[in-house]
């Protein structure tokens, strides 16, 4: 298991303490839970707003693509079923 060592401000401490306690009880391993269960809310929504980052990237890139987008799904599995077939042939072949 991991360990990690921080420091934060005492006041900041002191309202962790009080809402780990509320919602772990008053035991060992209170302050542990809290944290794990903080820092893993912390990632995931660290990543889900490096996902909306990524898409907002994106947008308007195809803005000078003519096709619709049903059209362009099915050019794009055309090409993987292409693909796929040519790999699934030239192994057949050896």
């Amino acid at each position: 298991m991991g360990e990690l060592k921080i420091k934060i401000s005492d006041d900041v401490e002191r309202a962790f303490r009080k809402m780990a306690m509320r919602k772990f009880g008053y035991k060992k391993g209170a302050i542990s839970g809290a944290s794990q269960e903080a820092i893993e809310e912390w990632m995931l929504s660290s990543e889900s707003d490096q996902k909306g980052q990524f898409w907002d990237s994106l947008e308007g890139v195809m803005k000078s693509v003519n096709k619709k987008s049903v059209k362009l799904q099915h050019e794009a599995w055309k090409g993987i079923a292409e693909k796929h077939s040519i790999k699934h042939k030239k192994k057949n072949d050896n």
